[in-house]
């Protein structure tokens, strides 16, 4: 059975992204016959000589009226090694919260970059995501590269520039490739246009990147969804004593048998049972969606989190960590927030804004406040402790939502920990916490 990889398309405004991503359906022949005839079609409406591929993507009006992606477009095609899910981010930079949403879950993000133009601001940002949101493997496509010539030497300075600027934020595996979205050159099938590039093309790329993390590798992580019981349970005998805690497994593997804590409770019992809509289970693993019964009945609700008994986070009332802002009104210390973590969601209050991060050097400099996409490190103090991890160890159980408590908007994305450093902000001080 074929892997599924979930990888994000981003990039500056123009460089090509929704073009790539409607040759990649095209030429890997995941694009149904009615789907094409109707943007050929539009095609020959605008005037257009040749089927522009970009409409494959760009499905809201308001995108094909401009000519630019707004929302973040979910695709999702297979080939005979592979499935795929794609989600084709937008890149003005006031659309950096949809970036956020599409890279949070991706094993890859595809980074375009303008060979014309090299490496811009917004392309910095979208290293930046990539790097806080941990996204296992970046592949960089220097798209247009046929408006330069096929030029080798202009593909290597931008290589290099993305290479150092990847350095710069920690990010490790970042490979880049040129190609021409327009044409399909290095697309699906290597270009005989580019005989200095020996290197495999785009979707071979993505057909041999591992995907995701084994489960086996990481300790067990249950938030709890809901608690179960059956509303026929006084009638039936064998349904009377039955309490289930259904959720998501977020990380690990469980089995019949297996000791667990109940957090922030810090209660310990096993695991009695694994229920399924199939049936019951003896073993499970992420991402399954389970229901555990255990031999004690403890007071577990939802929002709790059951955890392996010898490997269980600690619990905590401060977190430090770095947020990708979105919203309009700026974030300032003594704003009172939501936290969502996992299943629980508690009130909370920003003690401090200890920095934000400068694109151009990729350092933490001391900042007030955090304005429209701006990333940066705060410090919260929460009514009640959650089960957080560092996100750097545990993405699941160390990311988090920062929510208005008013209207329910989502404010910020939130990465528990601090991977842009104190020690790099002249005017931080270093703080001290427990997670």
């Amino acid at each position: 059975m074929a892997t599924l990889l979930r990888l994000a398309t981003a990039g500056s405004v123009d460089d090509g992204k929704s073009t790539l991503v409607g040759r990649l359906l095209y030429d890997s022949k995941s694009v149904l016959t009615d789907q094409l005839d109707a943007v050929a079609r539009v095609s020959r409406d605008r005037g257009l000589e040749a089927t522009d591929l970009a409409l494959l993507t760009d499905g809201l009006r308001a995108e094909r009226e401009q000519g630019i992606t707004i929302d973040v477009a979910y695709r999702y095609f297979a080939t005979a090694r592979r499935s795929f899910i794609l989600a084709d981010c937008p890149g003005h930079v006031q659309y950096t919260r949809n970036t956020v949403t599409g890279a949070s879950t991706a094993d890859v993000v595809v980074l375009l970059v303008d060979a014309r133009k090299g490496l811009l601001e917004q392309t910095r940002r979208h290293l930046a995501v990539a790097s806080l949101l941990r996204v296992p493997h970046v592949v960089v496509a220097v798209n247009k590269i046929d408006l330069v010539g096929f030029d080798e030497a202009v593909f290597a300075d931008v290589s290099a520039q993305v290479q150092a600027a990847a350095a710069d934020l920690g990010l490790d595996d970042v490979r880049t490739l040129p190609v021409s979205a327009l044409d399909g050159d290095n697309v699906v099938d290597r270009s005989t246009r580019t005989p200095w590039y020996t290197g495999p093309s785009l979707l071979e790329v993505l057909e041999e990147l591992p995907a995701g993390v084994d489960p086996v590798t990481e300790a067990f992580r249950f938030p709890v969804q809901v608690v179960l019981r059956p509303q026929d349970a006084a009638r039936d005998p064998l349904l009377r004593d039955y309490r289930g805690y259904a959720g998501q497994i977020a990380a690990g593997v469980v089995a019949v048998g297996d000791p667990v804590v109940a957090l922030p409770s810090g209660r310990t019992s096993t695991v009695q049972g694994i229920d399924t809509a199939d049936g019951p289970l003896e073993v499970a693993f992420a991402p399954q969606s389970v229901t555990l019964r255990l031999a004690d009945d403890l007071d577990i609700a939802r929002g709790d989190l059951l955890a392996a008994a010898v490997d269980a986070p600690t619990t905590t009332q401060d977190l430090q960590a770095t947020v990708c802002w979105l919203s309009d009104r700026p974030l300032r210390p003594g704003a009172r927030v939501l936290v969502k973590h996992t299943t629980r969601t508690v009130q909370a209050v920003v003690r401090e804004v200890d920095g934000r991060l400068d694109l151009d050097t990729a350092q933490l400099e001391p900042a007030d406040a955090l304005e429209l996409n701006d990333i940066g490190q705060v410090r919260l103090r929460l009514a009640s402790p959650v089960a957080a991890e560092e996100y750097v160890v545990a993405r699941r159980t160390g990311a988090f939502l920062l929510v208005d408590a008013h209207d329910g908007m989502t404010l910020a994305a939130g990465m528990v920990g601090a991977p842009l450093s104190a020690a790099r902000c002249p005017g931080a001080r270093p703080v001290q916490y427990a997670i």
